[in-house]
């Protein structure tokens, strides 16, 4: 089984990227899990047709967790790929990791893990415990990274490999982080910046998905790109992708970035970006 995660800025394309993802691994004939972790829950709702699929947090709440089965708390979506929102809390109350927690808790004790990859979508604009726990209790093998080249995407991202940094020296850990995936803004030297934070942080560029006006399309007709456009430039760009993380092998504890680092490489492009 393959465990993966894409951790990244809120609103940086995690979701688009792994339903896609999924949508793309699936159509190889692989068995796939996605796991929503962020509490807007919409992560899977592209594979769900648009529907917004019960949180297991809000179910533990009304009916305890006692009390759910399996089919309670995952839904099949696009071609048979499994389903899952972790939630959170209502605004202003509580933590939002525990949703997480709560998940894979509740997905361990009824055996839900059994499928040949696992799709993580995870906030990173705050690594705490709870958004931490794919990688912290060994879910998460494999991490992947979404940006930009806006700084505050890159400094998610650089947050996130202090993390991944910090929880792999313990030698029980297994996560590791498996390239850079740099979902454009369209800025200029877009895909060269990102490339030159992933080289310096250790790792690569895994694929760079072009803005495009497609995914919107897409969405509004409440499908991934990989079922609404399966011939476009785009699927194809989903598809490598998917076969990328499949192959991939180069796996590394990442060495992050001060501050001042991370600006430098910034304001390198910023000459070629205004001119």
């Amino acid at each position: 089984m393959k465990q993966i995660a894409l951790y990244g800025k809120g609103g940086i394309g995690k979701s688009t990227t792994s339903a896609n993802l999924s949508a793309a691994l699936v159509n190889q004939g692989l068995s796939v899990m996605q796991i929503g972790c962020d509490p807007k829950r919409d992560s899977t709702r592209m594979l769900m047709k648009g529907v917004l699929i019960p949180t297991v947090l809000d179910l533990i709440r009304e009916r305890g967790e006692q009390n759910l089965s399996l089919n309670d708390v995952v839904f099949t979506g696009y071609k048979g790929v499994r389903c899952v929102e972790a939630g959170g809390p209502e605004p202003g109350v509580g933590c939002a990791g525990r949703g997480i927690i709560a998940t894979f808790q509740l997905l361990e004790r009824l055996s839900a893990f059994d499928e040949d990859v696992i799709v993580y979508d995870v906030l990173g604009d705050v690594v705490c415990g709870g958004f931490a726990m794919p990688m912290r209790k060994g879910y998460a093998q494999e991490i992947y990274l979404v940006t930009s080249g806006e700084l505050m995407s890159l400094y998610a991202a650089n947050n996130i490999c202090k993390a991944i940094a910090r929880i792999s020296q313990n030698v029980k850990q297994v996560c590791r982080l498996g390239g850079v995936i740099c979902n454009s803004r369209n800025l200029p030297d877009e895909e060269q910046l990102v490339s030159a934070f992933a080289s310096r942080v250790g790792s690569k560029i895994i694929a760079y998905i072009p803005r495009d006006g497609l995914v919107q399309h897409a969405e509004l007709h409440n499908q991934t790109v990989i079922e609404y456009a399966p011939e476009s430039d785009l699927a194809a760009r989903y598809i490598s992708l998917a076969q990328a993380i499949i192959t991939n092998k180069d796996f590394i504890i990442p060495t992050p970035l001060e501050i001042e680092e991370l600006e430098n490489i910034a304001r390198s492009y910023l000459p070629k970006i205004h001119q």
